[in-house]
């Protein structure tokens, strides 16, 4: 049933001047360089597309939640008790370090394997609750792109626009990790790789770096 011109002020969802910065800011933020992504490079050329995707999967949905959830009431936690936030954002800049520590010391193929196992759904699912990017991305989309007039709809509009945008914008970077199999088959050359991964893993702590200077 087509609504009236005048019914349309009634309709309690995002228009579509939002809708399309939403998406562009979805993108933007889903395809850069970040923790996610970096890993899911490392992880589509050290075990391919197939036994990649519970991760990239678990990455995806995770964070989808992860902006309902912010979205329904947890930051309002944080404002609350910004301490509670400022141990999450260092304990997961720990948990950072030890993950490029992991990637810098994966093994070379051997026989088409490799040592070591790729992330589970889980642990990729819960991974985006100690990612700095994760956070900022999520906290953005709420703060900047969801309307608070209507806003549970709204927020189901935004998580699900989202969540639509980042699955195929990260599982750019695991196609680009397994296509990279073809190419570097000397143990040097992923060894090489996978510690040029590391080191964009640490690069992307820089923030967190830069408030403990000041």
């Amino acid at each position: 049933m087509n609504l009236l011109p005048s019914q349309w002020a009634d309709v309690p969802l995002m228009s579509l001047s939002l809708l399309g910065p939403l998406a562009m800011f979805a993108l933007v933020s889903s395809i850069t360089p970040g923790p996610n992504n970096v890993m899911l490079a490392s992880s589509g050329l050290n075990f391919g597309f197939r036994r990649s995707m519970p991760h990239l999967l678990g990455v995806n949905l995770g964070f989808t939640l992860m902006i309902f959830l912010v979205g329904i009431g947890l930051g309002s936690v944080f404002q609350q008790m910004p301490q509670l936030y400022t141990v999450l954002k260092y304990v997961g800049a720990a948990y950072l370090l030890y993950l490029a520590w992991k990637i810098a010391n994966s093994g070379a193929m051997e026989d088409g394997e490799v040592r070591g196992k790729p992330f589970t759904f889980l642990q990729a699912a819960a991974f985006q609750w100690v990612n700095p990017k994760a956070w900022v991305m999520a906290v953005g989309v709420v703060a900047t792109y969801t309307p608070q007039n209507s806003f549970f709809a709204n927020l189901v509009i935004a998580t699900l626009v989202c969540g639509i945008v980042n699955l195929p914008s990260i599982g750019i970077w695991v196609t680009f990790g397994t296509a990279l199999r073809r190419v570097l088959h000397r143990p040097w050359a992923i060894r090489a790789f996978n510690i040029s991964m590391a080191l964009l893993l640490v690069a992307s702590l820089y923030p967190v770096a830069l408030e403990l200077v000041h």
